[in-house]
């Protein structure tokens, strides 16, 4: 019992100390002190843990000094954890507005960009709820299929226990490709003014093309201290790993 006492004090404790950190982060935000807003919401994610609030509030502090690299890298990572969110996607986009790479993206087939919308309008564990929310009615309509004397009943049961079958399939797989964006952290936000992307993981590579901060682009390869990366054109090259920060 005393574990559980402590258990709970701790509880308390850090829930006040939260409470208390987020006001005093929104009150610096509020009288335009915005390097203490920023402080503040960094140590948050330091002592705390993420939260898709703490990632976009940081973010609004950054956007208001300035710093779009940063801001950009605080939406993305609040999207990565409520990627239905449009307050998020619409600062994201005013962020975005003010960098300078504007890279065209590669067409893609309907189908891709369909699944992504689709995907985007939840998180994985809202996801994860639908899917079991829809195999337990799927349950039951496979129950009212076998066990209901009216044939109306059992049509009801066959034909809507099939689609909802298939609501949890979908969801189960959606909410899986939401995990593994969280898990692999595979895009990151260039954060040098301007970095040089080369042919190959090494100084004397051939000079391909100039990113500046703010560009997004995904990490496909490692080699020591060098990443290789890819943005949305298809262009691809290797540079220092330090240029960028994950988001």
């Amino acid at each position: 019992m005393k574990r559980i006492y402590l258990l709970i004090a701790i509880l308390f404790t850090v829930t006040i100390v939260t409470a208390q950190s987020l006001q005093e982060a929104e009150d610096a935000y509020s009288k335009e002190n915005y390097p203490a807003s920023v402080e503040i919401y960094e140590a948050l994610v330091d002592s705390v843990g993420v939260s898709p609030e703490i990632y976009y509030n940081l973010g609004n502090s950054y956007y208001k000094l300035k710093n779009y690299p940063k801001a950009i890298i605080n939406y993305e990572r609040a999207l990565l954890l409520s990627p239905g969110d449009e307050d998020v996607k619409f600062n994201l986009d005013m962020a975005r507005a003010n960098i300078v790479d504007k890279i065209d993206v590669v067409d893609r087939s309907f189908i891709s960009i369909w699944f992504e919308s689709i995907r985007n309008r939840a998180s994985s564990d809202s996801w994860a709820v639908i899917a079991i929310v829809s195999f337990i009615l799927f349950l039951i309509g496979i129950f009212f299929y076998i066990f209901s004397k009216h044939i109306i009943l059992k049509k009801i049961g066959f034909f809507g226990g099939a689609i909802l079958l298939l609501i949890s399939i979908y969801a189960n797989v959606v909410s899986y490709k939401q995990q593994q964006k969280i898990l692999e952290r595979n895009t990151a936000i260039i954060i040098s003014p301007s970095v040089t992307i080369k042919s190959s993981p090494s100084e004397s590579g051939t000079e391909l093309f100039i990113l500046h901060e703010g560009t997004k682009v995904r990490v496909t390869d490692k080699v020591g201290e060098w990443s290789e990366i890819k943005i949305d054109d298809g262009n691809s090259g290797w540079i220092k790993a330090s240029a960028m920060e994950i988001i």
